[in-house]
């Protein structure tokens, strides 16, 4: 049986976030991150959400994990950081799905790429909407950077997050890679 979630939550640039992670059977092991919340209306919201969703104890986080939410605070103060070594635990998440996440974390910060590309780059063509089903239900974004995906024709396409796609939108300016969505805001 694996170990539960401890959480914390933590404030950012985009409001109040929250980061899950498993306590590892060891001293010497790296906590795996299983979730990561972006920001609802509250921070009350948030931590609801965390507990909703798995978190099932807070916590203070170990220094491993302070380090995530420090890089976290400094990408939504807009310095992209890169998050492809943080370790994570998505045994929940099915083959294809894993795979979509793979793809999706090696959209540099900065740059898009539409579902169909992610499909086609995955060697999967014509599954651009089940890609886009996946990055749904991702379970840490920003780390998997599903708001880097977007609908064919650079359009933002979805994002189920709080805040849906002007949070999508905002996270993408962060990274400098809003140009040309803002107004589909308007």
């Amino acid at each position: 049986m694996k170990p539960p979630l401890a959480y914390c939550l933590f404030e950012t640039a985009l409001g109040w976030c929250a980061i899950a992670w498993r306590e590892p059977g060891s001293p010497e092991a790296t906590p795996a991150v299983a979730l990561l919340q972006l920001p609802e209306a509250t921070s009350e919201l948030t931590g609801q959400r965390i507990v909703r969703d798995g978190g099932t104890h807070p916590s203070d986080p170990p220094p491993y994990i302070s380090r995530i939410i420090r890089k976290v605070g400094r990408h939504f103060n807009g310095d992209p950081q890169d998050f492809q070594d943080i370790v994570l635990d998505l045994g929940g998440a099915g083959p294809f799905a894993q795979q979509v996440y793979a793809a999706a974390r090696a959209i540099p910060a900065g740059e898009t790429r539409t579902y169909g590309e992610l499909a086609k780059a995955m060697g999967c063509p014509a599954a651009a909407r089940a890609v886009g089903q996946a990055l749904g239900k991702n379970p840490v974004a920003l780390i998997i950077p599903c708001h880097r995906v977007l609908a064919s024709g650079g359009k933002p396409g979805g994002f189920s997050a709080p805040g849906g796609l002007a949070t999508k939108i905002r996270m993408l300016a962060a990274e400098g890679a809003a140009a040309g969505l803002l107004v589909t805001l308007k």
